[in-house]
């Protein structure tokens, strides 16, 4: 699918809104769009350019190459430039930063992503992207335009690799919306046939659920990931957050555990209050505890994006905002 951007137009994403008015975070994709809109706005003008000192050159690969190398620092984050016709077949070589690359003039680009899709009626194109021939990196291409006497005869390629190109949008935010996901069909049409087995953690749920509920609130960990069935859970603390750390039955049924992390103020940005934190875990025993045929496996809780996550014996998974999970009791859910 080309992203077909006309120079002189912004667009905005459409902002949805939720039933109270707020405005819900952008989805991946308006992300996306916003990113490309800009990378599209800041390469049409150069390659335009270089399109028409590309016309009087061609039909000579030579030449071609010529005009290329000496424009090709003009064209930002470019990894390579090069030429084809409207068949797709290259009439010049590939230039890159260290200039001519011998050997390319004559292949065929006719199939690759780029060159499936109609051309705008402006004459440039940026493409999705797709996932690099000769590195196997995600990349993208733009295509403009060659006019020579008013008639196209091709194309100008410039190919760019998703690593060089800079990141012109704010940092995605993941939208805070309840989501479900359905998991293993094996396991979904199995399920009535089986019964939770009561896991070490089964019997010291209540010990095991305050020693975390400390933790999330008094000892920096900011998320934890419950293992229902297989008794342990993964925490991330405030003071090593890019490393978790596990925590077995033996260690959930020791209060001692909590003496390796030192107490840490309750962070002030975050979106679950520390009162509520208790009655999520509360809320989780009883998703595990109440229904023998569905009964909770895995559930996870952050306190800076505010989420609480649900997998159930079904492999179905629930992700959604933590004032909305406390709304809901166990007849919701069996």
């Amino acid at each position: 699918m080309w992203m077909n951007i006309a120079a002189h137009t912004e667009k905005k994403p459409v902002e949805s809104y939720r039933h109270d008015g707020s405005v819900m975070k952008r989805s991946w994709k308006d992300s996306i769009h916003q990113q490309r809109e800009e990378l599209a706005r800041m390469l049409r003008e150069p390659l335009g350019q270089l399109a028409e000192r590309c016309a009087p050159a061609w039909g000579d690969c030579n030449a071609l190459d010529a005009v290329l190398a000496e424009n090709f620092p003009g064209i930002p984050h470019c990894s390579v430039l090069y030429c084809v016709d409207m068949d797709g077949i290259q009439v010049c070589n590939n230039i890159g930063p260290t200039g001519i690359v011998l050997d390319h003039f004559g292949s065929d680009r006719s199939q690759r992503p780029y060159m499936q899709e109609a051309v705008p009626v402006w004459g440039f194109l940026l493409s999705d992207a797709y996932i690099g021939q000769s590195e196997h990196r995600p990349s993208l291409t733009a295509l403009q335009v060659v006019h020579r006497d008013s008639v196209v005869v091709g194309y100008l390629g410039a190919n760019f690799d998703l690593r060089n190109l800079p990141v012109t949008s704010e940092l995605y935010e993941e939208p805070d919306n309840w989501r479900q996901v359905k998991g293993d069909p094996a396991i979904r049409g199995t399920v009535f046939q089986q019964s939770r087995v009561e896991s070490p953690m089964d019997g010291n749920l209540e010990p095991a659920l305050s020693i975390l509920e400390e933790l999330l609130t008094e000892r920096g960990v900011f998320q934890c990931q419950i293992h229902f069935s297989s008794s342990l859970a993964t925490i991330w603390t405030l003071d090593d957050p890019l490393r978790y750390r596990i925590l077995d039955h033996e260690t959930l049924s020791d209060p001692d555990i909590c003496l390796l992390y030192p107490p840490r103020t309750y962070p002030p940005d975050a979106a679950i209050a520390p009162g509520e934190i208790g009655r999520i875990l509360k809320t989780l025993q009883a998703l595990r505890l109440t229904d023998p045929t569905i009964y909770l496996r895995v559930a996870s809780i952050n306190i800076f994006n505010g989420m609480v996550s649900v997998t159930f014996s079904c492999d179905g998974s629930h992700y959604m905002p933590h004032d909305e999970f406390l709304t809901k009791d166990t007849s919701f859910w069996f």
